[in-house]
């Protein structure tokens, strides 16, 4: 038997359980006051909110075809994700809406159109995309129309000023100054779209405009020295070009076609015999028989023109195209 302990002066003993409680009491007081000292609080939600919230994301813009995502890729960069809504080389002009479209256009937020008439699919497919949020540019806002177009040449007949596009001309975007303004339009839209990355907007436009004015200075050069130069296309898709340089466009067909029709070939005909032109201007990379054997009787140069709605996605391949065409341009005006 363990003996118990004598307390000083009183001559009372006190059994030693009751001194071992004492002391357990006394460290486990010591320890919970040595935590407190030593444990970090946990963080606040918001601090831990802020650490693992993810980057805001990139705006979805959809562009109707390959021009439009030309300019508004030269206006984002990769700040937004940029798509092209109708398949480069698939005909703008008589486009059918697919279920892919509808779904592109109710997953956007921004929406960027040619304008003046020329994607006719657009107003049943946003309806049907029931998209209430989506923001929709048009291109050509501000830019005056070409009533009187120029004229299609028909067979026994000229001067004919009937086209399908009842708001006008579209082809808007092959007059490099037209299309600074387009590059404009779209820049402005997608600012108020997404504000927060307005200077990257603004940069981004002022490079491919500066390229644009460039462009036209060459266009200018080259050009002046053929005034009144009349030139005949299979594609009613030019006066703008002819008009900003003083050439003078004859198109044989309003919207090109695969195979031209013998009303066509004599539409030609006439066109090289009224005016007196120098050469034919096909669609580039359409072997098109007829057309090759027209030119010959005619005793012409059968020339490519691009109307640019088919080509690589780089923005930079609006200016490859464009110079393509100045060249051609000026070896049938010379």
């Amino acid at each position: 038997m363990i003996p118990g302990l004598i307390g000083r002066g009183t001559g009372k003993r006190f059994p030693l359980t009751l001194i071992a409680l004492i002391v357990l009491s006394l460290l486990n007081s010591c320890s919970q006051n040595n935590n407190t000292q030593t444990t970090t609080p946990p963080q606040s939600p918001k601090a831990i909110e802020a650490v693992s919230s993810p980057q805001k994301q990139k705006i979805k813009v959809v562009a109707t075809f390959l021009p439009m995502y030309w300019f508004t890729k030269a206006v984002t960069g990769d700040t937004a994700q940029v798509e092209v809504l109708i398949p480069p080389g698939m005909e703008v002009h008589d486009y059918q809406a697919t279920p892919e479209t509808v779904k592109a256009i109710a997953t956007a937020n921004v929406l960027v159109k040619n304008g003046m008439g020329m994607e006719e699919f657009l107003n049943d497919t946003v309806k049907n995309a029931e998209n209430t949020k989506l923001i929709k540019i048009n291109a050509s806002k501000g830019i005056k129309p070409l009533e009187k177009i120029s004229p299609v040449v028909r067979a026994g007949k000229s001067d004919d000023h009937n086209h399908d596009h009842h708001e006008g001309n579209p082809h808007v975007w092959i007059d490099p100054v037209l299309a600074k303004q387009q590059v404009t339009n779209i820049r402005d839209g997608l600012i108020a779209a997404d504000p927060t990355n307005k200077a990257t907007y603004e940069a981004n436009a002022g490079n491919y405009i500066k390229q644009l004015e460039s462009l036209h200075k060459e266009y200018q050069q080259t050009l002046q020295k053929y005034p009144n130069c009349t030139f005949v296309t299979f594609h009613d898709a030019y006066p703008y070009l002819a008009q900003r340089y003083n050439l003078k466009q004859e198109a044989v067909v309003e919207i090109p076609e695969d195979q031209l029709s013998p009303t066509d070939v004599q539409n030609a005909v006439n066109a090289a015999k009224k005016y007196n032109v120098k050469a034919l201007f096909g669609e580039p990379g359409i072997d098109n028989k007829l057309l090759t054997s027209l030119s010959q009787d005619l005793k012409l140069t059968l020339r490519p023109l691009d109307p640019l709605e088919t080509g690589q996605p780089d923005p930079q391949h609006y200016f490859t195209a464009m110079r393509a065409n100045l060249q051609n341009l000026e070896a049938a005006c010379n």
